[in-house]
């Protein structure tokens, strides 16, 4: 499924992907959703109990301005 979908399908939610595919920056195109959530530590524990080898985890609401975000 293209990132635009899941945007589109999951729309304020934490989505788990499995296998991304990314461009040459590294920007999630596609991959298989796993699971998803408002809950982001829901989404945590799914990954972790699926133990997939490939992943990413993407948020696709807006976040709030004056939010800290640490990677």
């Amino acid at each position: 499924m293209t990132l635009a979908r899941m945007k589109t399908e999951f729309e304020s939610e934490w989505i788990l992907i499995g296998a991304p595919e990314t461009d040459e920056a590294l920007n999630i195109r596609s991959g298989t959703v796993l699971h998803h959530s408002r809950d982001r530590d829901e989404v945590y524990r799914r990954a972790i109990a699926l133990r997939p080898a490939r992943v990413a985890v993407v948020y696709t609401g807006t976040i709030p301005e004056g939010t800290a975000i640490v990677l």
